[in-house]
C-alpha cells in the first residue's frame, strides 16, 4: 500500500508561529467567549434577577413623605423692610443641621419608638438653593408612618428652634435686668447723697444722677424691645397627606440591577473559564494548536446551514483528501474526544459518488449507525452520481428527443435451444431479440443499481461502501477508519501509523489541550496528517 503525504511536519518555530505576526484581537473575538457560554451568562443573569427579586418580595417597599417649612429670621421690628441688616440673615446650612441634629432626632425616637439609627437614616433634609425654606423627607414601611414621622420631624424642628430663641431671649432679658438693678442702685445712692450734700456737692450729685437716669431709660427701652421680639422660627407651609406620598419605585430598578449585574459577573466568569477551559473557536485556532492546513469546514445541520450545504461541504472535503491519497489508502479519522461518524459515513458517500470502492471500517460497535447514515446521505446524492435517481430527459418541441437523450438499444439475446449451433444458425423466433433502454449516463431503466446492496455493502453512485472491522479491512481501495475518540482509546493513532490520517475537530467543543495532545501524539507516533477538517455541531 503506497499513501501520498503533504509533507513533512512543520518545525516548532513555525507551530508556535514564532516570526509571523500576531493576530489582532477584534471585538468579534472578545464576544465569541460569551456568546459561545451564553447558557452560562444566562443562568448567572437569571440568578442575580432572583436574588433582586426575592430582595422586592421580602423586603417592604419604601414610601416617602415630605414637608415643607419657610424659615423666617428673628428679629425686633417685624414690619420694617430688611435691607441689609445682619440680624435679618438666615444661614440655611446651620438650620439644616439643627433639622437633623440630636434634638428633632431624639423628640422623633421618643415619639415613634424606634431606633436612633433608623431615625436618623429615614429623615432627610433637603435645603434648595436661594431659599428660606427647608424640605423634610422621611421614608418609612407605611405611608402612615411616613406621612406621622415628617410631620413630627418638621414641628420637631420648630419647638427645637423656638426653644433655642426662647433661651437667648430670656438670657438676654436676665442680663439687662441685672443692668438696670445695678444702675437703679446707684440712682438710689445718688439721690441720697444729694439730699445730704451742700450746694457745691450736691450740683455735682444732681448732674451725675442726670446721666444715671439717662442710662437708666435706655437700658428700660431696650430690654423692652428684646422682650417684644417674636422668636418664632418658621412656620409649616405644607404638611405631609397620604395622598401626597409617594412610593420608593425602585422595585423595578432593584430588579434591572440585578439583571444586568448577573450578566455582568457572568460575562466574566465566562471568561475565567474560557480562560481554564479553552476551546476551538474558529480556523486560526485550529491551525495554531494542530499546525496542520485545513482540508474543509462542514457547517452545521440546523440554524444557521441548510443540509444540502452540509453535503456541499463534505464533498468538498471528500475532494481535498481525494487530492492528497492514492489508492490503496487507508485512512483514520481521528478526534480527541467526540465521535465522528456522521462525518465519516458523508465522506464514505462522497469518495465512493465518483467511482472509487470504500471501506467503511469502525472496532466500536457503530457499523450499523455508519451503514444507516450511508444509506440516508445516498438518497441525497445529485441525480449525475445517483443510479437510484436516473436523469429523464425532457423531451424538445418537434417530437424528437436530442441526439445526446436518445436511449442506446442494447440487443439481447435469449437463450438458445440449441446452444452449439446458435452462433451458425440464428434463431427464427420473432421473440428471439428484444431490445432494453439504457439511460445515457450509464444507469439501468429499472432505476435500481447494477450492484445489489447487501449486508455488508451498498452501492453509491458509480463506486460501493462497504463496512467491517479495522482488522477485516479490505486491501484495495480506499479505507476510512472510523477511529475511537484518542483520548480513551490508542486504535486510531496505531491505525493512522499504517496509512495517514486526517483530524477532526469540533467547533465549541474540542479543547485546545486534547489538540494540541493529539498531534503531539502523532508526530511521536511518525504520522504525518493531511490535515484537519473543522466541524460546527456543537456548542461549548
Amino acid at each position: 500500500m503506497t499513501d501520498a503525504t503533504p509533507g513533512p511536519w512543520p518545525t516548532d518555530a513555525a507551530a508556535s508561529g514564532a516570526g509571523a505576526p500576531a493576530r489582532t484581537v477584534t471585538l468579534i473575538d472578545l464576544l465569541r467567549v460569551p456568546v459561545h457560554r451564553i447558557r452560562l451568562v444566562t443562568g448567572v443573569a437569571l440568578v442575580g434577577l432572583l436574588a433582586a427579586l426575592t430582595y422586592v418580595l421580602a423586603v417592604p417597599s419604601a414610601v416617602t413623605a415630605n414637608a415643607v417649612v419657610a424659615v423666617r429670621p428673628v428679629v425686633t421690628d417685624a414690619f420694617s423692610p430688611s435691607g441689609g441688616n445682619a440680624d435679618r440673615a438666615v444661614n440655611m446650612n446651620v438650620e439644616s443641621g439643627i433639622a437633623t441634629g440630636t434634638d428633632v432626632v431624639q423628640r422623633l425616637v421618643d415619639k415613634t419608638g424606634q431606633d436612633q439609627r433608623a431615625v436618623r437614616d429615614a429623615l432627610e433634609v433637603e435645603v434648595p438653593t436661594g431659599g428660606q425654606i427647608l424640605r423634610f423627607l422621611y421614608t418609612a414601611d407605611s405611608p402612615d408612618a411616613a406621612v406621622e414621622g415628617v410631620n413630627l420631624a418638621a414641628q420637631a424642628y420648630l419647638d427645637v428652634r423656638r426653644g433655642m430663641y426662647e433661651q437667648q431671649r430670656g438670657e438676654m432679658l436676665r442680663k439687662y435686668d441685672e443692668s438696670i438693678a445695678k444702675v437703679a442702685a446707684q440712682q438710689a445712692a445718688l439721690q441720697r447723697r444729694i439730699a445730704n450734700a451742700g450746694d457745691n456737692a450736691a450740683d455735682a450729685a444732681v448732674a451725675e444722677l442726670s446721666g444715671i437716669n439717662n442710662q437708666l431709660t435706655q437700658l428700660s427701652a431696650a430690654r423692652t424691645e428684646i422682650a417684644a421680639v417674636d422668636v418664632n422660627p418658621g412656620w409649616v407651609t405644607r404638611q405631609a397627606a397620604r395622598s401626597l406620598v409617594s412610593s420608593g419605585g425602585g422595585s423595578m430598578l432593584y430588579l434591572l440591577a440585578g439583571l444586568l449585574g448577573g450578566a455582568l459577573l457572568g460575562v466574566v466568569l465566562a471568561y475565567i473559564w474560557e480562560s481554564v477551559d479553552r476551546r476551538i473557536r474558529s480556523v486560526d485556532d485550529g491551525r495554531d494548536a494542530t499546525g496542520l492546513p485545513l482540508l474543509g469546514t462542514v457547517r452545521s445541520k440546523g440554524f444557521r446551514g441548510s443540509r444540502l450545504a452540509v453535503d456541499a461541504d463534505i464533498r468538498y472535503v471528500a475532494m481535498a483528501i481525494a487530492e492528497r491519497v492514492r489508492e490503496p489508502a487507508r485512512v483514520a479519522l481521528l478526534t480527541t474526544r467526540e465521535d465522528q461518524t456522521a462525518l465519516t459515513a458523508g465522506l464514505a458517500v462522497a469518495l465512493a459518488a465518483t467511482g472509487r470502492d470504500v471501506y467503511a471500517a469502525d472496532d466500536s460497535g457503530r457499523v450499523d449507525r455508519l451503514r444507516g447514515i450511508v444509506l440516508t446521505d445516498r438518497g441525497r446524492l445529485p441525480a449525475v452520481a445517483n443510479p437510484a435517481r436516473p436523469v429523464v430527459p425532457k423531451p424538445r418541441e418537434g417530437g424528437k428527443p436530442p441526439i445526446d437523450d436518445i436511449t442506446e438499444q442494447i440487443t439481447v439475446r435469449r437463450p438458445s435451444p440449441h446452444p452449439t449451433t446458435t452462433a451458425a444458425r440464428p434463431s427464427t423466433d420473432p421473440d428471439a431479440t428484444m431490445t432494453l433502454p439504457r439511460v445515457a449516463g450509464g444507469a439501468p431503466a429499472s432505476g435500481k443499481s447494477a450492484v445489489q446492496d447487501s449486508g455488508d455493502e451498498v452501492s453509491v453512485g458509480a463506486g460501493s461502501v462497504r463496512f467491517g472491522t479495522w482488522r477485516l479491512r479490505a486491501s484495495k481501495g480506499l479505507v476510512l477508519f472510523n477511529a475511537p475518540p484518542a483520548e480513551a482509546d490508542e486504535r486510531g493513532v496505531a491505525a493512522a501509523r499504517q496509512g495517514t490520517a486526517v483530524v477532526v475537530v469540533e467547533q465549541d467543543r474540542t479543547r485546545q489541550g486534547d489538540l494540541r495532545r493529539l498531534t503531539e501524539r502523532l508526530r511521536a507516533a511518525g504520522v504525518t496528517p493531511l490535515g484537519f477538517v473543522l466541524t460546527r455541531t456543537g456548542r461549548g
